[in-house]
């Protein structure tokens, strides 16, 4: 569609009801235009059960969201349900969370029930800082009144009075919208005293985040809340018994609190029976339900999918995210955020579940997919999270402080021509000494980047170090352009655009690139038709 197409629409379809032909998804396999979302390959594998009222309602107007039987489950907790039933049907389910750790949601909550404490507090993680990832933020501004209403029914089941929604500071519509749904849910009587007429009361305030990455990590996040510098605390204070202001804390993310009422509303087999793993006996022996992934980088169809658990990498890049562009060849997927590993084409077969991702070295993360192709060189990609990671460390610790500092240290060296034997033994253990020693999840999963590169593509390592090549032509220090004289017509185009005048030659003529002055910008390998420019 373009801004040309607006008054056609208004008139045809708005007015009279009629569809807008030539402006339908035109299916490239069959040539034929298509009405129905489903039919279109984008959605064709996804299960939309997060998302899929988002294109329903008005996120502005509760009626809407009502309409949808918004608020029923509340309803039927408070009215049919004692508060360990909740529990037991979101345990029974198998939820776990989808902020990254993937910790079984009933198994948190039933430990908060029965831990002590004059206050409970249920939180919201909606800080998502994860680079190229909006998952949290499409449900915040388009539902938000799924995310409010599953954190009601978590306080009902815990037995809190008090939640906060922690919400990235970089989100104004999801900030305006969650007020405005929080003040009508509160006109509704569905938040305050006495909701919907019962004995239970309970209201939500608003914390805007301060930019920190590390503040999605729960006991950073409850540190911010309290006003103090947000970093991490030790592990072996359970935040479940002592979180915030020291009060047993219930914390799930954006995505987890909207699975709640599906699975209060229809029922903990229904949804267990989405996905893969058993957890009939077991809350960790399974991935059910969907898991919407933020599908980035060298992709022909980027945005937001939600698949069932799993739904492997293939399907998910090529099925629904239609594959590489340009002809260009797939080479790897990080999955996870900027702490995920990144897993090659060999593994593209690999179901997507927390359990299947971590085995391979990688995570399941918040969401985050970002797709890489032939171009893309696997150090340079490590030492770009590294360097994310290291200035969003707090600092707090030191083996995540001055590991991270070590690492991107020597992958600098490495991407300048300058690695050294040993460099790769040496990698690995500082990575180990990181992911084993660091207080928090920030710094025990920050080394994966690194060591799923080895992993997977030490050859390319190998010949950053011995060779002093970057196979994928990215690490500028290691480029060396020449004129393959074979290929070379003498076309004089490479003249214009060398920002060095390094390249000599008449027309007609096979031409020299003088490599002592040319400063490796590639101008003349980009215009070169004949191939002749080699790297």
């Amino acid at each position: 569609m373009k801004p040309s197409d607006v008054p056609e629409i208004v008139e045809r379809t708005l007015r009279l009801g009629e569809v807008v032909e030539r402006l339908l998804y035109l299916d490239p396999a069959s040539g034929r235009r298509v009405e129905l979302e489903e039919e279109v390959p984008y959605y064709k594998k996804q299960l939309r059960l997060v998302l899929g009222d988002n294109t329903r309602i008005d996120p502005t107007d509760i009626r809407d969201y009502v309409a949808l039987d918004g608020y029923q489950a509340l309803r039927r907790a408070l009215e049919r349900m004692k508060p360990q039933a909740v529990i037991d049907a979101v345990t029974r389910a198998g939820l776990r969370g989808r902020g990254g750790g993937g910790f079984p949601a009933g198994v948190k909550w039933n430990t908060a029930r029965r831990a002590r404490g004059d206050r409970k507090f249920v939180l919201c993680n909606a800080d998502e800082g994860d680079p190229g990832a909006f998952m949290d933020r499409s449900v915040c501004e388009g539902n938000p009144h799924s995310v409010i209403e599953g954190m009601i029914i978590g306080a009902y089941a815990v037995g809190a009075r008090e939640g906060w929604i922690y919400v990235r500071n970089e989100y104004p519509l999801a900030l305006e919208a969650l007020a405005l749904a929080i003040d009508q849910a509160r006109s509704c009587g569905f938040l305050g005293e006495r909701i919907l007429g019962s004995g239970f009361s309970f209201d939500i305030g608003i914390s805007r985040g301060g930019g920190a990455f590390v503040c999605g990590e729960s006991t950073a996040l409850m540190a911010s809340l309290e006003g103090k510098p947000g970093e991490p605390r030790a592990k072996y204070v359970h935040t479940v018994e002592k979180g915030l202001f020291e009060m047993p804390t219930v914390l799930n993310n954006v995505e987890t609190w909207a699975n709640v009422p599906k699975i209060v509303l229809r029922g903990a087999d229904w949804y267990s029976s989405i996905g893969v793993g058993d957890v009939s006996e077991n809350p960790w022996g399974g991935s059910t339900g969907t898991k919407i992934f933020s599908l980035v980088g060298k992709v022909v169809n980027t945005g937001l999918v939600e698949v069932p658990m799993g739904t492997t990498l293939r399907e998910i890049i090529f099925d629904i995210g239609g594959g590489v562009p340009n002809g260009k060849k797939f080479k790897a997927v990080q999955t996870g955020g900027p702490s995920g590993g990144v897993l090659p084409e060999s593994l593209l077969d690999l179901p997507v579940d927390f359990d299947r991702l971590a085995g391979a070295g990688s995570m399941m993360g918040s969401g985050g997919m970002i797709v890489m192709d032939e171009d893309t060189c696997m150090v340079d990609v490590a030492r770009y999270f590294i360097d994310f990671l290291k200035d969003e460390s707090c600092g707090k610790c030191l083996p995540c402080r001055e590991g991270l500092r070590a690492l991107l240290e020597i992958l600098n060296r490495i991407v300048e021509g300058k690695g050294r034997r040993g460099d790769i033994a040496l990698l690995e253990e500082i990575a180990e000494c990181i992911a084993e020693t660091s207080l928090c999840a920030l710094g025990g999963s920050a080394p994966n980047p690194v060591l799923t590169a080895i992993r997977y593509f030490r050859s390319e390592v190998e010949a950053h170090i011995r060779d002093k090549r970057c196979p994928a032509g990215v690490c500028k220090p290691l480029l060396r352009y020449r004129i393959v004289a074979e290929k070379c017509t003498g076309c004089h185009a490479c003249f214009k655009p060398c920002p060095a005048n390094c390249i000599a030659g008449t027309a007609k003529k096979v031409h020299v690139i003088d490599e002592s002055t040319c400063v490796k910008c590639g101008a003349c390998y980009d215009v070169c038709k004949f191939d002749a420019v080699a790297r």
